[in-house]
């Protein structure tokens, strides 16, 4: 038993570092071939779990070489146009000024009903609406509505405002972070003079979120 449980957690490792190394990507955002690479892996990391007799060398083995291979192949998609055309395909427009590519559809096997959910998921319910409809490499459908059919931003009403990073986290459950305030130019001598003007230690914050400007949101731990 005891032996079976240290493969589990080696093989857990080694699944949790291939994918990391591999990149950050959500399932839906995977290209084809590193959904693969992905389902290929699982598969492969079971038989050494399934199988006590089978070693667990040669059962990594496998996975790491999947891995190095799909690392060389990102690296060469990235260097070659072509190739990644090749690997990966390219976007394809569905819908534009409003009128329906069926032809495009057709080629994609995608349906009317695929079409007009990825529509609804943008708050667009009739293709009229819609300028620009791309079906990207990865499946997903970016829209593009048309004019009069976007929200109103404050450039449009000519309100002029000073961007600024969004707020970092600065106390987290009563823990400092130091590096959050480094990366907004603040310090932890400005922290708690900030926290002391809301009568607050850092050791009684639950949350505090601050900006190049200062703190924005602070919480008090409450409780054990």
């Amino acid at each position: 038993m005891g032996i079976i449980l240290l493969r589990s957690v080696v093989l857990y490792l080694i699944v949790i570092f291939s994918l990391r190394l591999m990149g950050k990507r959500q399932l839906g955002e995977l290209q084809p071939g590193e959904l693969v690479i992905t389902i290929l892996i699982s598969n492969i990391a079971t038989l050494p779990i399934e199988n006590p007799a089978l070693p667990l060398l040669p059962g990594m083995l496998p996975i790491l070489t999947l891995v190095c291979l799909e690392v060389i192949m990102s690296f060469c998609t990235m260097k070659s146009k072509k190739l990644r055309k090749l690997v990966s395909g390219s976007p394809k427009i569905v819908i534009r000024d409003g009128e329906i590519i069926q032809n495009t559809m057709l080629e994609l096997r995608l349906t009317i009903d695929d079409l007009l959910m990825a529509l609804r998921s943008n708050q667009i319910f009739s293709p009229d609406e819609v300028q620009f409809a791309i079906v990207e490499t990865t499946g997903a459908i970016s829209v593009y509505p048309k004019a009069a059919y976007r929200n109103i931003v404050q450039e449009d009403m000519g309100i002029k405002n000073i961007s600024e990073d969004p707020p970092c986290v600065v106390v987290s459950d009563c823990a400092i972070m130091e590096k959050a305030l480094k990366s907004i130019g603040k310090d932890e001598k400005w922290l708690k003079k900030e926290l002391q003007k809301q009568k607050l230690s850092a050791d009684r914050t639950f949350l505090a979120m601050a900006t190049v400007s200062g703190i924005c949101v602070v919480i008090e731990k409450k409780g054990v």
